[in-house]
């Protein structure tokens, strides 16, 4: 990953390791699921639940896709991980911190917003809304990527 794509995400050695993670939420710590969120956290991408069975093939700890989907939506439920609808089919990532995303509508890359410089851009749509965001809530933001827009 360049740096201008690390300096996007958060860096690998600042999230917590798969099993704290899980341990955190209560969840038992399956093989199934340390490996999802290792593959989440150490790709520092959003990836789809197809992208995520071709990795894990592709290292040899295969899943049946069945198993890849349910896993995404019980870490997903407890705000585990977290999901970005497409277009195209939903990106799935994790993150310590909660961010906002932007969503190219041409070729479907997610990346990570900080919250932080968005605060009052929040408050104001509340103010115009009437919409407060929950604590998992986020801004997706849609448009063309740079490479899109060239």
């Amino acid at each position: 990953m360049d740096r201008k794509t690390r300096a996007a995400h958060n860096d690998v050695t600042e999230l917590p390791t798969p099993r704290a993670l899980l341990r955190r939420h209560g969840l038992r710590c399956t093989v199934g699921r340390l490996r999802i969120l290792a593959l989440l956290r150490d790709s520092g991408q959003h990836l789809t639940a197809t992208e995520i069975r071709a990795r894990l093939e592709h290292m040899g700890q295969g899943r049946h896709s069945t198993t890849v989907y349910r896993t995404l939506e019980a870490l997903t439920s407890l705000d585990v991980v977290h999901a970005v609808p497409g277009p195209g089919p939903t990106r799935y990532g994790i993150t310590d911190e909660p961010h906002h995303h932007t969503v190219c509508q041409q070729c479907g890359h997610v990346a990570d917003l900080a919250s932080a410089p968005l605060v009052d851009a929040v408050s104001r749509i509340e103010e115009l809304t009437g919409l407060r965001p929950g604590m998992s809530g986020s801004l997706l933001v849609y448009g063309l990527c740079a490479g899109c827009a060239a």
